[in-house]
């Protein structure tokens, strides 16, 4: 007890505060408060400003885009804002949450902002799940489309993950649900209309999930785009010129606050097989936040991290031969009906932490590969491994409502027009 006291003299109280806040029996408590807080603020506080702004009339030129964590506007808007933007008179708002990105105070104004404003808007995409959005009681005036920001149906998510270590309990989710309020979802083929209704918990309103396509496919069958992707690649990474590309996009590992990208991938090894023939350029997941370094020697000569300089539809486009693992990005890939390769070197624990809507290896159209050899053996024989059928099968099966026009599509199906 006296060193306690002596304790209590010595330490700031502000120092001795987070000492205590840190110990292992305080958990607890903090679980308690963060759960406290949630619910004040997705019970009380967000649906108050909604309340308040809803009585005032919808404005029916009103567009809404909800970006959840990113700082721009995303791919999964991209080619519908532009769509709006230059051939429609529609006013388009833009709101950037940055959900686990900013201090919490700024999270919740943004929220805040953002829902004064979806009050009284006729139409709002999402693309992403959002319990911000589905806190709410909205007016059935307007229309919510959740775009998603992936094709197909490959990892697990939403209440598809709830009994999975990487998701929330379901009875989390049964107290703050985060896929309501949706006229519309879209998708990119009927095969997975069920994967989608399991994961939104909209099982028995199949209904509302739409098989148009996704908006953010229709620029690959634009050659413009794919032309456009070459020179901004040759413009970055000006060895790539006259090169075959390996484009290593994996998924992040972990929760989304703190993704992590995996760190197996050996290019000193791809360095000494392939070095006269490819180059490789790398693309992490955009939560990741500390990214792998390139080794010197190996920088803008053989390798090139296009995280922040390229996107991924550019990438996709001018890549000859893909690498990733979990990653949705293979659906898109499959229109180009080009070589894929899965690594996947911890597929036993990725099944436990999240699995997968189909058993991986029958999914995957491609060698499952759980070392960097044999990723370069299976490469080293290309022209006999490759089976370009069966990519065609995977196209066929989870993309076939992506044809360059799902944008046209949606806005008809939204909006009622042509």
């Amino acid at each position: 007890m006296g060193k306690t006291k002596e304790l209590l003299k010595k330490t700031p109280i502000r120092e001795l505060w987070w000492k205590l806040w840190r110990l292992p029996f305080m958990k607890g408590l903090k679980r308690f408060i963060g759960e406290t807080r949630k619910d004040y603020l997705l019970f009380r506080t967000l649906p108050k400003v909604y309340d308040t702004h809803k009585k005032k009339p919808i404005d029916e030129n009103k567009v809404v885009f909800i970006e959840l964590r990113l700082p721009e506007i995303s791919n999964s808007f991209r080619v519908l804002y532009h769509e709006l933007e230059q051939n429609y008179h529609y006013d388009l708002h833009v709101h950037l949450l940055r959900n686990t990105f900013v201090p919490r105070k700024e999270y919740v104004k943004n929220c805040k902002k953002m829902l004064e404003d979806v009050a009284t808007a006729k139409y709002v995409f999402v693309n992403e799940a959002s319990d911000v959005l589905s806190c709410v009681d909205m007016r059935p005036e307007t229309v919510v489309t959740q775009l998603w920001h992936a094709c197909g149906a490959f990892k697990k998510f939403g209440k598809s993950t709830a009994d999975l270590i990487f998701g929330p309990n379901a009875k989390q989710l049964k107290r703050h649900p985060n896929n309501k309020n949706y006229t519309y979802v879209t998708v990119s083929s009927p095969e997975i209309v069920w994967a989608y209704a399991e994961a939104m918990d909209l099982t028995g309103h199949e209904d509302i999930i739409k098989p148009v396509g996704t908006s953010r496919t229709d620029i690959f069958f634009r050659q413009d785009t794919v032309d456009k992707a070459y020179e901004h690649l040759y413009e970055l990474f000006p060895a790539a010129k006259g090169k075959k590309v390996i484009l290593y996009a994996p998924t992040f590992r972990g929760r989304v606050a703190k993704a992590k990208t995996p760190d197996c991938f050996h290019l000193e090894e791809f360095y000494n097989a392939f070095q006269e023939e490819y180059v490789v350029v790398t693309k992490h997941h955009p939560l990741v936040r500390e990214l792998p370094v390139i080794p010197d020697r190996l920088k803008g000569t053989f390798a090139y991290d296009a995280t922040k300089t390229m996107t991924i539809e550019d990438l996709l486009c001018v890549s000859d031969i893909c690498i990733s693992d979990y990653s949705s990005l293979i659906f898109e890939y499959s229109l180009f009906e080009r070589p894929m390769l899965f690594f996947a070197y911890d597929l036993d624990d990725y099944y436990d932490w999240r699995g997968f809507y189909y058993p991986y290896e029958e999914l995957t159209p491609g060698p499952v590969c759980k070392t960097n050899q044999e990723m370069i053996e299976y490469i080293q024989n290309l022209d006999e491994r490759f089976d370009k059928q069966r990519v065609i099968d995977f196209k066929n099966k989870f993309m076939s409502a992506c044809d360059g026009h799902a944008t046209e599509r949606i806005i008809h199906m939204v909006f009622g027009k042509s």
